[in-house]
């Protein structure tokens, strides 16, 4: 008796402690958020204070009036190259919105873009995920000095630079902060928006040693840039980001944190991507009509709300929004996500699916591709399920040079595209993965279009990564799983440690499946 009095006297501690967490940030985060501000609107291409980019895109729009003009970004360097070369070309503002924004080479390649395109005067707004901001205060922060420049935090935390006390708060406010900003955005002059699943570090450039991801963008003009910019607004605005100036004091001196930007361009790494800003030709083609852009009127940003992060109203989350696509398919449905929970509900829809004659196929992470253990583990409770309901899955096979495995963190997967097509005619590419952390806890976006050409695009990139030098397919003999890699099936996790595999199968015991 006396042990569970002890333990309902600790209960009701840590309870009041956390209540208490809660108030004391909520009252923080009102006096600390910024002030109200939108996006700066396009300009006609007549007017004299038009940008470059009013003046290239502008005419291109008012030839499709009511329609998008998409075009898909696969190569990583292409990817890095349109970032900067948007940059270089902006006059006005450049809104970006991202989960990761890494301190490495290609990271601070494009921060020096930004800062150069602030010293021509363009107002530039940084949204970032505080989940992965710790360590980056300083140079931020200093960015932030620049009359130009304002960066803020999503959810973030108060405690800057003690983990322990910043360990103790995440803790305390353990239901709020597992909700993250995993949003990625691009937007300049308020006319071309990049989106898609690509965040900003080495990884997703084809920068890193160890790993790199394979990735999908789209970019974007007219309505859908416009929704774009406008999405980027709700967030900046709301009550989950707080001003990095409100958080921490600069401790750098801008001008020795530009000298090192500036001086990173002689750096021989940098050499391949300053060479490929140079000669990549999507955006000066794309700015002066060269492009051939996918025009369509059925397009449309589709995005989570940010008030998802306290628990909002479910059916304005991007999950009733794309639902209705899958379940209306009729014939082929193609979904790549590197992390892929189903769970029951999905499994479910996916099997039915499968039933009715449609041609269901996923590509995903092998556990040997993958270093998010925990994901795996909870991945397998569905897999002979949906291998024998008629779904092809297909994992992808592993980088030869592979990091450490961690249980949660997801720095060296192999493959991040997050995409899906149904029928031939419609798509999406964005941040959302067919996992519960996406789909519950994440802020997710993406492109929503009809476009046969476009989507055929998308499908050949899954019929590149799916083929047998890349992809393991699975399949079933005598009620086990089988892995046919073209050359021979494999009956055991191809190429995964033992320690992989006992990790992914302890993950998979615990209850944890809707965190991931």
């Amino acid at each position: 008796m006396p042990l569970l009095f002890l333990l309902l006297v600790l209960l009701a501690g840590a309870i009041a402690m956390s209540l208490a967490a809660v108030y004391s940030y909520g009252a923080f985060a009102r006096r600390a958020r910024g002030m109200s501000e939108n996006a700066l609107p396009p300009v006609a291409p007549e007017d004299p204070a038009a940008t470059a980019v009013d003046r290239r895109i502008g005419p291109a729009t008012a030839g499709h009036p009511g329609q998008t003009g998409l075009a898909l970004i696969d190569g990583n360097l292409e990817a890095f190259a349109v970032r900067a070369r948007s940059a270089r070309s902006a006059g006005r503002s450049l809104d970006l919105q991202y989960y990761i924004w890494d301190d490495d080479l290609t990271g601070r390649l494009l921060l020096q873009e930004i800062l150069a395109a602030a010293d021509r005067g363009v107002r530039v707004r940084l949204l970032l995920d505080d989940v992965n901001a710790q360590g980056k205060d300083r140079v931020m922060r200093t960015l932030d000095a620049h009359a130009n420049i304002e960066v803020r935090l999503f959810n973030p935390s108060r405690n800057r630079d003690d983990r322990l006390r910043r360990g103790i708060e995440l803790l305390l406010r353990a239901v709020r902060t597992t909700r993250r900003m995993h949003n990625k955005a691009w937007i300049a002059d308020g006319r071309l928006a990049i989106v898609g699943g690509r965040n900003i570090a080495d990884k997703y450039f084809d920068a890193d040693a160890a790993a790199n991801f394979r990735d999908l963008d789209v970019i974007a003009i007219g309505p859908v840039a416009e929704q774009a910019a406008a999405n980027f607004d709700r967030y900046w605005n709301c009550e989950a980001v707080i001003p990095i100036r409100r958080l921490r004091r600069a401790t750098l001196h801008l001008g020795s944190v530009r000298q090192g930007l500036v001086a990173l361009r002689s750096d021989k790494r940098a050499k391949p991507y300053l060479d490929q800003v140079e000669t990549d030709g999507t955006v000066n083609a794309l700015l002066s009509g060269r492009t051939p852009l996918h025009w369509t009127a059925v397009a449309r940003l589709a995005s989570d709300p940010p008030e998802k992060c306290t628990g909002g109203d479910e059916p304005n989350w991007l999950r009733a929004v794309l639902t209705p696509y899958l379940v209306a398919a009729s014939s082929v449905v193609e979904i790549i996500s590197p992390y892929f929970i189903p769970r029951v509900g999905g499994t479910a829809i996916l099997l039915d699916l499968a039933t009715r004659g449609v041609q269901v196929s996923v590509l995903t992470n092998s556990l040997a591709a993958t270093d998010v253990a925990a994901v795996h583990g909870a991945y397998v409770r569905y897999r002979k399920r949906l291998v024998a309901g008629g779904v092809q899955l297909f994992e992808l096979r592993a980088y030869k040079r592979r990091g450490r495995i961690s249980l949660f963190g997801s720095s060296s997967a192999s493959l991040h595209t997050k995409a899906f097509t149904v029928d031939g005619h419609l798509g999406f590419i964005g941040s959302m993965n067919f996992d519960p952390r996406s789909i519950l806890l994440n802020t997710e976006m993406g492109v929503l279009f009809q476009h046969e050409a476009l989507v055929a695009e998308v499908r050949a990139v899954f019929a590149e990564e799916t083929q047998p030098p890349k992809a393991y397919r699975l399949g079933l003999e005598s009620g086990h799983l089988v892995w046919h890699d073209g050359a021979r099936i494999r009956h055991r996790e191809p190429l995964a440690s033992w320690t992989r595999q006992l990790i992914a199968a302890v993950a998979g015991i615990l209850p944890i499946e809707s965190q991931l």
